[in-house]
């Protein structure tokens, strides 16, 4: 955390979040609905704000926040200063100093067709607090290099397993070098401010000294960006999906620059069976993959790692569950 977790509101809300404050390693989500109890989350363990700032399991005891605190504390993220932050505001999200991650719904104001220009009477903000997990990526470096190359790697997960964590901790210690592999200029397409959590353009987060970060651009645009004007010898995304970026990332491996992405899914399976993606594992574009889950305490962990087979395309299983290691 780079600030008090309190600090981020303005100073008549803070009492909300006294106990926060002091566990804010522990938090990971806050959200606030108008009218409706204000909820909390420590990973997967969620607690109800009483008005004096401390923790209760008791919906009844809750406190709730009214629309003028949600909309006194959305002026207060965005420096009173809500056309400055206009162009975030339309896709829905702020990201503030720090790296936090601020979701931000009500009434959508429309400009055109299939434009919004802002959203206004706000009903619910999800304000997710960014962790930076130093070391995250050190049980799967030894699986993505091979005699010093790497491998064009591929990060499975369903929602909130980790998979943003592991990939900004990969461009970190690629980045700088490590153990397993040489330093490398790496160049970062963050659409949506969560791998790098830039702050008026500068990372909040510590993605290594070699790293260029084109932040809140279309993955797609983005990629032949960083080809064009940074010459990276890595590339990395966060949640692959659209035919465009599936497009872009063939445009990147013919360039000879090696890949670290991340799709949405549950195993190699699921992945297969999205078929431009599917057609990506096929061609060969990606060789290993990292497949993350949660254990029964609801922590994440990288349950499988498979490499694919030079000689007849198969997938191989060549780590699995603690082998793996835990996020």
């Amino acid at each position: 955390m780079h600030k008090n977790l309190a600090d981020i509101f303005p100073a008549a809300y803070r009492i909300y979040f006294r106990t926060a404050a002091g566990r804010g390693e522990q938090v990971s989500e806050i959200r606030l609905r108008a009218s409706r109890p204000a909820i909390l989350m420590e990973g997967v363990k969620e607690y109800f704000l009483k008005e004096d700032g401390a923790y209760t399991e008791h919906m009844e005891q809750a406190w709730h926040p009214d629309r003028q605190a949600l909309e006194e504390i959305v002026s207060h993220l965005c420096q009173y200063s809500l056309y400055a932050y206009e162009d975030e505001l339309r896709q829905g999200y702020i990201t503030i100093e720090g790296g936090h991650r601020v979701g931000i719904v009500g009434q959508a104001v429309q400009e055109g067709v299939g434009a919004i220009r802002t959203i206004k009477y706000i009903s619910a903000l999800n304000i997710r607090i960014a962790h930076q997990i130093l070391g995250a990526a050190n049980p799967v470096l030894p699986y993505i290099y091979k005699n010093g190359s790497m491998y064009n790697t591929l990060i499975v997960s369903p929602p909130g397993c980790g998979k943003t964590t592991l990939l900004r901790d990969m461009v970190r210690q690629i980045s700088g070098g490590n153990a397993y592999g040489p330093a490398r200029t790496v160049g970062v397409v963050d659409e949506r401010s969560e791998i790098a959590g830039c702050y008026m353009g500068q990372p909040q987060n510590d993605l290594g000294p070699r790293s260029d970060v084109l932040d809140a651009c279309p993955k797609a645009l983005g990629m032949m960006i960083l080809l064009r004007s940074m010459s990276p010898a890595v590339l990395a995304v966060d949640e692959l999906g659209s035919s465009e970026e599936i497009r872009a990332v063939r445009m990147a491996a013919s360039c000879g620059v090696s890949l670290m992405a991340t799709i949405h899914g549950m195993d190699m399976q699921d992945v297969q069976g999205k078929s431009e993606m599917g057609a990506l594992l096929t061609e060969g574009i990606f060789t290993c993959m990292l497949v993350l889950k949660r254990d029964r305490q609801g922590r994440c962990r990288v349950g499988q790692v498979l490499h694919r087979r030079r000689m007849d395309g198969i997938w191989e299983e060549v780590a699995r569950d603690d082998t793996a290691g835990r996020i």
